[in-house]
């Protein structure tokens, strides 16, 4: 079911709050932030086979987070930020929204402590 408004662009949000909602692949990328790696060097770590590794890279390939080198023996992955800056961007509005709101709350707070110390 398609949205009314729902743009193209917001497709490849979901693609990518999709693959970062998993554990594994957000330690993969932590991995990657440190350089180049195979799937094997990325697979060390995990307790998890090579072929699930790779299951793992191929979602965050297709989110744009991961490239994959042309060498065919090792086929290095390496990160690619980039498409978060649309999620940070997105979760940014949400951060001005609840800044605003803690800031009202305050102020309420200090409305009330000061009507309080007035009546005390």
């Amino acid at each position: 079911m398609e949205q009314v408004g729902y743009i193209k662009e917001a497709a490849q949000l979901d693609t990518v709050f999709a693959a970062l909602a998993d554990p594994t692949r957000r330690a993969i990328l932590t991995r990657l932030a440190s350089g180049e790696a195979s799937v094997n060097e990325i697979a060390a770590p995990f307790e998890m086979s090579q072929p699930a590794v790779s299951k793992h890279l191929k979602v965050l390939e297709r989110a744009g987070l991961v490239m994959r080198g042309a060498d065919r023996q090792r086929r290095p992955a390496r990160l690619n930020a980039a498409p978060m800056k649309e999620a940070i961007a997105w979760l940014e509005e949400f951060r001005k929204f609840w800044s605003s709101s803690f800031d009202q709350l305050d102020d309420l707070l200090n409305e009330l402590k000061n009507t309080d110390e007035l009546g005390s």
